[in-house]
């Protein structure tokens, strides 16, 4: 009868701790199986749409004519709002022009500049109702990724929006004011058509709030991976250049100087807008 090989004491350790290690590899793979699981979850639920319901062609086309509606009854009211203070914006307005006497050349003109004046506030007005009905029609088609963006691109771009109305009334509008005033002092009085003059400061009011909407495009770009931000930061000759032919587009004025301040003020928005792309990791 053959006796039975003793086990070595080393031996059994080692098939012990052999045993534990292959039960702790098995329990790490369940892990990380449930963890990417989990992850594949997540990144589903990010792009599930939460407010999934079918609706036909004519039911979006109904609903697109209902927001269309209130937006329109939100402008309406704006306007005639802001056509009860009109007087009070047209002298807020008339004040970067100081020493500036306005003439009425035709019948009826400071009439329709009072229609203008409270058009352009009334839209300014309304502006936030118009882009809640916006935002209610689109945001059932999003999904939970694209919401997680929009809240800052719209607070980004309503702030930036009255950053360019404040900066195009404190800084551009004076600017450019004083050099018109300034260059014929000598020659001519200053009196101007106020028609003329209100054309010239609600354009120039708008087109700034425009041109500083420059960081939320990239931003939008950057987030959906069309362009990094190493590709903004190779253009910058090209920037540089449309910058100048930005200012001078969006100027109604011809004077070097405010075309320069908006010039300016559009190249920095740009490299502001490039290094958030750059902190977002895009």
């Amino acid at each position: 009868m053959t006796a039975s090989p003793e086990l070595h004491p080393a031996s059994a350790a080692d098939l012990t701790a052999n045993s534990t290690t292959q039960l702790g590899s098995v329990a790490q793979s369940e892990t990380d199986a449930e963890a990417s699981v989990s992850d594949d979850q997540f990144g589903l639920e990010l792009d599930h749409t939460p407010d999934d319901v079918e609706m036909s062609l004519f039911d979006h086309l109904e609903e697109l004519r209902q927001r269309i509606f209130y937006a329109l009854i939100a402008v309406v009211g704006g306007i005639a709002l802001c056509f009860t203070g009109v007087k009070q914006i047209v002298q807020v307005l008339e004040i970067p022009a100081q020493g500036v006497k306005f003439l009425q050349l035709a019948p009826g003109e400071y009439f329709f500049v009072s229609i203008k004046v409270a058009a352009y506030s009334g839209l300014v007005v309304a502006s936030p109702f118009v882009l809640y009905q916006i935002l209610q029609f689109v945001l059932p088609g999003l999904t939970r990724r694209e919401r997680r963006i929009i809240g800052p691109i719209i607070f980004g771009s309503s702030f930036l929006f009255a950053a360019g109305l404040a900066f195009a009334y404190y800084a551009l509008i004076p600017a450019a004011l004083k050099f018109f005033i300034s260059y014929g002092a000598d020659v001519v009085e200053q009196l101007w058509s106020i028609d003329r003059y209100f054309e010239f400061v609600l354009l120039l009011l708008f087109s700034t709030g425009l041109a500083f909407q420059i960081p939320v495009v990239q931003v939008l770009l950057g987030y959906l991976g069309i362009v990094s931000s190493k590709q903004m930061l190779a253009g910058w000759r090209y920037v540089i250049l449309g910058a100048a032919v930005l200012g001078a587009l969006l100027t109604p004025s011809t004077d070097p100087l405010t075309q320069s301040l908006l010039g300016g003020a559009a190249l920095g928005l740009y490299f502001g807008g490039t290094g958030i792309v750059m902190l977002l990791g895009k």
